[in-house]
């Protein structure tokens, strides 16, 4: 769980650092899936700094996921929310009303009931089965994300970020599929599901950050990452909680992921200030 929350941290912390360096970069082509606009972003010192935030939080979430239910892990990572608002307060001179504050206290008392409740991880490994389906929604994803690319911006902004959200999920289940870094697993499904979901999730959210409403966005991959993973995990992986205390687990999950999504405009930078009017004379 300390793993769990420390990508929560490293994430949160990233999406302020990206969001900034997205909307200084010039527009792309429109389309979900432009890796040119990836391409620009990574001239802004802001966004290299945040990729570097999410490889080290990408690290602690293999960790967590280990040894943790896919469910508990995902809600830790719902939490970066918490953890942007924080910052933004901090670094972007964003004022927390107190029902913000609030909610952060939500996320927390969510996270600490999970943690009360959740048991180890499920023994199970799941199908071939499953693991070519992860492969064919990566694929999925990337073809949403150019569609996506047609919309307006309201509606377009909610669909990449739900995608971009099905991507990381789509990571978090098929770390729990490779059992070792051997050659062997060169064969496994769940590697190249891992590579491309990855990939697509990245490219997906820097073109939801870039145009149209963040929060929308933010709120989409939140919902993305955590729902549908917690589902495989405990349907086809074995997850469970500690005796007794399924109606805790359930309650926390729910309490955590509402608080985030109360926090999801922190996804989004302040816009710039208004230059003062021209004096007529």
């Amino acid at each position: 769980m300390v793993c769990a929350l420390g990508a929560a941290v490293c994430f949160g912390t990233a999406s302020v650092l990206q969001a900034v360096a997205t909307r200084a970069t010039e527009p792309g082509t429109g389309s979900g899936v432009d890796a040119a606009l990836f391409l620009r972003a990574l001239r802004q010192w802001r966004y290299l700094a945040g990729l570097a935030l999410d490889g080290a939080g990408f690290v602690l979430q293999i960790i967590a996921l280990k040894h943790l239910p896919i469910y508990a892990v995902g809600a830790a990572l719902a939490a970066s929310l918490a953890v942007t608002a924080v910052v933004a307060a901090r670094l972007l001179d964003v004022r927390l009303s107190p029902l913000e504050w609030g909610a952060v206290g939500v996320v927390c008392a969510g996270l600490l009931m999970l943690g009360l409740a959740s048991g180890e991880e499920g023994t199970g490994r799941g199908s071939l089965a499953l693991e070519l389906s992860l492969l064919a929604v990566a694929l999925l994803i990337l073809l949403v994300g150019a569609a996506a690319g047609r919309l307006p911006d309201g509606p377009r902004a909610l669909v990449l970020g739900l995608a971009s959200g099905t991507g990381f999920g789509v990571v978090e289940v098929s770390v729990r599929l490779i059992d070792s870094l051997s050659p062997r697993e060169l064969l496994n499904p769940a590697l190249y599901a891992l590579l491309l979901g990855g990939a697509a999730a990245f490219l997906l959210l820097t073109s939801a950050l870039q145009r149209g409403s963040v929060t929308a966005a933010t709120a989409g991959m939140v919902l993305g990452e955590t729902v549908g993973p917690a589902v495989v995990g405990v349907v086809w992986l074995g997850d469970r909680t500690r005796e007794g205390l399924t109606w805790l687990a359930v309650l926390g999950f729910a309490v955590a992921l509402a608080g985030a999504l109360a926090l999801s405009r922190f996804g989004e930078p302040p816009a710039p200030a208004a230059s003062p009017p021209a004096d007529p004379a």
